[in-house]
């Protein structure tokens, strides 16, 4: 709509809307910036250090649960917007039939650039839905944010050279673009809990009007805002307990005993130890370099450390606002077996 077809009362509230966009998105980058500011000034308040066990799950708690409703508020807010230009249906058309390959292979791909955890990419996934992305395209992507992203490349470039970071690259986008397609093949929608189906439907929230006023989208934002976020908080509250729970209790001389190249059965020994965990990449890779010091073999080391950043078990509490049991079994059946896959390929070619 041209603004200078608006009425003053209209264009006066498109500028509140402006302005009020503008100091939030300020408010959003500042607080995004001071995140581990905050969670250091909250572990000093309460007179403890990180240095103990239960002084660093705290700090991981109050550092990751703003991180993730700020990252959820950002991308929902945005995705309501978009939203009211491309329609469930327009969407799908543009990324169904024989895109669908594509738009997995551009999700994967989109992931290794997005520096996320597990649970943070899940936001971005729970937005994909929401504005009709195909489900099989938007696992492609959750699969890749976390295990496949730049951190994870630079950090295994730096220990162990060019070609161990090559392989994990072709592998990790080889299990997200192939487990991507294969949700997608199964065509498990029904399996979306019903408030997804009905976005994805377009029964929730504004449908998509080429004439529509600036001020309408960002109300229909809003709306998205308070429709999914208001839903999934409590889930990542819970997601993050445990994660934080769990956070630096790592028994690395036991694993390390356990994940020999001889046995056969240590990678999936491996990528179930993995699963109760949750880190980053950037913080299990450290974990990895100790473990490979201490003799075990890279590639169950490698299957370990992407069952910790792709399966773990706080991102399944988060996913499960969204989907229903069945589909988080599939999901994590076909990566679980991608992670395999990887391991035991590192085990027999290095």
């Amino acid at each position: 709509m041209d603004t200078l077809s608006l009425t003053p009362s209209s264009r006066g509230k498109l500028g509140r809307w402006l302005l009020g966009i503008f100091i939030a998105t300020g408010a959003w980058l500042f607080a995004y910036s001071q995140l581990t500011a905050f969670a250091d000034w909250l572990l000093n308040a309460l007179a403890m250090s990180r240095q103990t066990q239960v002084g660093e799950a705290l700090h991981f708690f109050f550092y990751d649960t703003p991180k993730v409703l700020l990252l959820l508020t950002g991308i929902v807010f945005v995705m309501g917007i978009v939203q009211t230009f491309f329609s469930p249906e327009r969407t799908r058309a543009l990324l169904s039939g024989k895109r669908e390959g594509i738009g997995n292979v551009l999700a994967a791909t989109l992931g290794i650039v997005t520096p996320f955890c597990s649970c943070s990419a899940v936001p971005l996934f729970i937005g994909f839905l929401s504005a009709g992305v195909p489900l099989g395209v938007t696992f492609s992507f959750l699969i890749s944010a976390p295990m496949v992203n730049e951190v994870a490349l630079v950090l295994l470039f730096g220990m162990f050279g060019w070609k161990v970071a090559a392989l994990y690259l072709g592998l990790g986008l080889l299990v997200a673009i192939v487990g991507g397609m294969v949700i997608g093949k199964l065509h498990m929608e029904r399996h979306l809990e019903d408030w997804v189906q009905k976005i994805q439907a377009g029964e929730v929230g504004q449908a998509a009007h080429d004439g529509m006023a600036w001020v309408e989208r960002f109300e229909a934002g809003t709306a998205h805002v308070r429709e999914i976020v208001g839903k999934v908080w409590p889930y990542i509250l819970a997601g993050i307990a445990l994660g934080a729970g769990i956070h630096g209790y790592v028994p690395e001389d036991f694993m390390a005993s356990i994940m020999g190249r001889d046995a056969w059965w240590a990678v999936p020994v491996a990528v179930l130890l993995g699963v109760p965990m949750y880190t980053n990449a950037a913080g299990v890779i450290p974990i990895v370099e100790a473990l490979i010091g201490k003799g075990a073999a890279l590639g169950t080391v490698l299957a370990f450390m992407m069952s910790v950043i792709a399966l773990s078990a706080p991102e399944m509490i988060i996913l499960r606002k969204a989907l229903k049991p069945r589909l988080i079994a599939t999901f994590v059946g076909i990566v679980a077996a991608g992670i395999l896959l990887v391991g035991y390929v590192f085990n027999l070619v290095l």
